[in-house]
């Protein structure tokens, strides 16, 4: 079963490729998620596809290629510190990022304070016989400027990237009524997971001949409304719907999801439920990869809790309650610019965050070239440093 469902996902010949049993977190498996999943089998290809396979379900639980390896290298492992040997250690991990996000926080808002502080708009220096504004010259120079710039930028930047570990716990947004946090209660309305006797009249090998002559990666036992049906992801994200009573389907109805998710809401006081073809503040991607239409149910409730649920596969595909909006605007908001009115418009977004990158890193390298100065004359000296000549500018006039 591992073998066939590993060579499904990556439609190479299993006889193709190289496999491990994989007993301790790697790179790539060291999410909590995955860890009480183990072991697992690692499936690798030549052409680079790696496939991890649960070996208690034969589910396919991770999925890398060469490609999507190097982006992490060079993105989302460095961005996190996801490097193996500290990650592993999840509560030191967490804390090792809280703290320098929160160093890097006070040094950002420090610098700022310092560069307004000899910022001097009536030009009192001089530098090449001319009067100016920054009394620095060279390196110096050249990061006060960017600090002046981009400094809040850096500051709101690693104070929203330490919001993530979520360091304050007595703030945190409790869970809405009826899971809104996840969406736990109304997916469970909406979709549950039923006795296996329920598809006796329609064994899986009946669904998948339904299938026929379609990629399908994985083949659901679920229920909607109460009904078993068959839920078949295929390949490119597709789904289709194979009730036991009944023909295939493209997906589930909309007028029975929206129906279903008012009778689910009834619980919490009822929800202004509709259907929406865009997205809005609160549920949004700018690959434009979640799934539009969605049904969108505003429940009644004290926390104005917002569901969205796909009308094809009938699941929860995002969720916010008014208790989150620490994690929604300080965080995403600040961290990502995914304002609404900013993020709904490309290229002008790509070109502001492109701008903050590319102002960011000038920022940090120049606070680098400046430090190892100071350490290395520190340490040449016997630790006595003397002031810079090079980088002081000319006295004030």
């Amino acid at each position: 079963m591992r073998d066939r469902a590993a060579a499904r996902w990556s439609s190479q010949p299993i006889a193709a490729a190289a496999i491990g049993e994989v007993t301790d977190v790697d790179q790539w498996t060291v999410q909590s998620g995955l860890r009480n999943l183990r072991p697992l089998w690692k499936y690798s290809w030549p052409d680079g596809q790696q496939v991890y396979v649960a070996g208690t379900t034969g589910e396919v639980v991770q999925y890398t290629t060469t490609a999507s390896r190097w982006g992490a290298y060079v993105g989302a492992i460095p961005h996190w510190l996801y490097f193996t040997p500290l990650r592993r250690h999840q509560a030191q991990w967490s804390a090792f990022v809280i703290w320098t996000s929160a160093v890097g926080t006070i040094a950002a808002i420090l610098g700022i304070v310092v560069g307004v502080w000899m910022y001097s708009p009536a030009k009192r220096y001089r530098h090449r016989g001319a009067a100016t504004a920054i009394p620095y010259r060279g390196q110096k120079r050249l990061h006060m400027i960017f600090g002046l710039i981009f400094g809040v930028g850096a500051a709101t930047w690693a104070f929203s990237g330490m919001l993530s570990m979520d360091p304050f716990p007595a703030r945190s947004p409790r869970p809405a009524p009826g899971g809104a946090r996840r969406g736990g209660g109304l997916a469970q309305a909406l979709r549950t997971r039923p006795r296996l006797d329920a598809f006796a009249g329609k064994h899986p090998r009946e669904a998948l001949t339904e299938l026929a002559g379609l990629d399908v990666r994985e083949l659901e036992l679920t229920s909607f409304a109460g009904a078993p049906v068959y839920v078949a992801t295929l390949s490119g994200g597709e789904i289709r719907v194979v009730p036991v009573s009944g023909p295939l389907q493209l997906g589930f109805d909309t007028h029975q999801v929206m129906q279903a998710v008012r009778q689910a809401a009834a619980s919490a006081g009822g929800a202004d439920v509709e259907l929406i073809d865009r997205y809005d503040a609160y549920y949004l991607d700018r690959h434009f990869r979640k799934p539009l239409p969605v049904v969108l149910a505003r429940l009644h409730d004290e926390d104005r809790t917002r569901y969205y649920v796909d009308p094809r596969t009938a699941r929860v595909v995002g969720s916010y309650s008014a208790r989150g909006w620490m994690s929604r605007w300080l965080y995403h908001g600040l961290h990502s610019l995914d304002f609404p009115w900013l993020y709904a418009y490309r290229p002008l977004w790509d070109i502001v965050v492109i701008t903050f990158m590319v102002g960011g890193t000038v920022l940090a390298f120049t606070s680098l070239v400046l430090a190892w100065r100071v350490l290395g004359r520190t340490l040449a000296r016997g630790f006595t440093p003397a002031p810079d000549a090079d980088d002081l500018q000319f006295v004030v006039e």
